[in-house]
């Protein structure tokens, strides 16, 4: 597997790195590593990585600016290196960042490709040159119809992939946690000081302004007594001070909290002592907003939460599926905060969505399932190859989430 970022940073491509191996496939994965003493070489959670060590000032983004071309050249010969020497049967390649080196590799060493696009490739308007824009449109338009297999998070992600690329079936593998058993608590209340009798709303997640979280500040205005909005998760640039900010404009920093963000291993005994859970983002944001399907959805159902979230397409059908949440009207603070009043104060529509929510984790929103999907994906692709004769020699059960490693690579894995 290939991932131009830090994997150890990365549950999706871990998560299905660890499907894999648990299957018997060798799984090797190149990842991008800023901090040189880091070895070139290590395994993180029973995965063996290999790091292709750059400069802290390196930021690989589509952003266009003067170092833009001279990281981005100097980023993909690093990769295609990489990559051609880590032998493989198949290269499962992660975002459409990642993907031009990969294809590279791929080619050269006449190997299968595998996409897997963890969001709609160029859908967000960041690329700020409009040459490079159309460049990379034109490079995806004639990668992606060749890959032999193609991933994503979402539904309509992936309907809109086959309808942007003439690609007959994308494969669905959503970011659904491992199933976890996780009793309800008063974590959150205990240690803001709360009293049994407040009711908790969460958002947890990236405190970050495109999340334009200043809704949920205003929105707390409009909330009954004793109901509060916990806001937990990382702070990204000074967002937190400056929804803190505007809390004491509003005069609700009584009814408005921001925590930082605790460790993952401890993230679902904090989500449990609140009572819903809140996807509040504009779906007119942009093309990847409307699609999402986000982790903290399967995060808020394994702790048992009902979620109140904006209209965007695929969580509205899960929502509606499982019977586990409701839509907002509208983004107006006044309809956000009476939706939120009226569930926290429907005490029996909460139980009955939370008993909904822990049957759907229990027996289908859950990794173990979900990764049977990634199994049968990949038994697929094999098949596929064994009957087209890709290879001379018969194929080996070994993969490269970069790559998918070969029999004969001294760091193959195997179950």
């Amino acid at each position: 597997m290939h991932v131009l970022e830090r994997v150890r940073n990365d549950g999706r491509v871990l998560r299905e790195a660890s499907a894999l191996i648990q299957e018997g496939f060798a799984v090797s994965i190149v990842d991008i590593e800023s901090e040189r003493s880091c070895p070139v070489e290590e395994d993180i959670h029973g995965i063996h990585v290999k790091h292709i060590i750059m400069p802290s000032w390196f930021n690989y983004s589509w952003r266009f600016n003067p170092w833009f071309l001279v990281t981005a050249a100097c980023m993909f010969f690093r990769c295609v290196l990489r990559l051609i020497r880590t032998p493989a049967d198949i290269y499962h390649v992660h975002d459409a960042k990642a993907l031009p080196a990969c294809y590279i590799a791929a080619w050269l060493r006449r190997t299968p490709l595998i996409f897997d696009a963890h969001e709609l490739p160029l859908a967000e308007k960041t690329i700020r040159w409009r040459g490079l824009s159309r460049v990379s449109r034109y490079l995806l338009a004639g990668m992606v119809p060749r890959c032999a297999g193609v991933i994503t998070v979402s539904p309509p992600i992936a309907y809109e992939i086959c309808k942007r690329y003439h690609y007959p079936k994308v494969s669905l593998i959503r970011n659904i946690p491992a199933y976890k058993s996780v009793p309800r608590n008063d974590r959150l209340r205990r240690h803001l000081g709360l009293g049994p009798e407040t009711r908790i709303a969460l958002y947890q997640g990236h405190i970050q302004p495109d999340r334009q979280l200043d809704r949920l500040v205003r929105a707390a205005a409009f909330l009954e007594r004793n109901m509060v909005i916990v806001l937990m998760g990382k702070d990204i640039g000074s967002t937190s001070a400056e929804l803190e900010a505007l809390a004491s404009r509003e005069g609700v920093a009584d009814r408005l909290k921001i925590l930082p963000p605790v460790p993952y291993e401890e993230l679902l005994e904090w989500t449990a002592s609140a009572d819903i859970g809140l996807i509040v983002y504009s779906p007119d944001q942009s093309l990847n907003v409307k699609m999402c399907l986000p982790n903290k959805l399967f995060e808020y159902l394994m702790a048992g939460l009902p979620v109140i979230a904006t209209s965007l397409d695929a969580v509205a059908d899960i929502l509606r599926t499982y019977n586990v949440g409701r839509i907002v009207p509208s983004l107006k603070p006044e309809d956000i905060g009476a939706a939120i009043s009226e569930m926290l104060a429907d005490h029996d529509a909460i139980a009955s969505m939370r008993r909904n929510a822990l049957e759907a984790v229990q027996h289908d929103l859950n990794w173990e399932k979900e990764s049977q999907q990634l199994i049968r994906f990949y038994q697929d692709i094999l098949g596929m190859l064994s009957k087209a004769q890709y290879r001379h020699e018969p194929l080996s059960n070994s993969v490269s989430m970069l790559a998918i490693e070969g029999e004969h690579d001294e760091h193959s894995l195997r179950s």
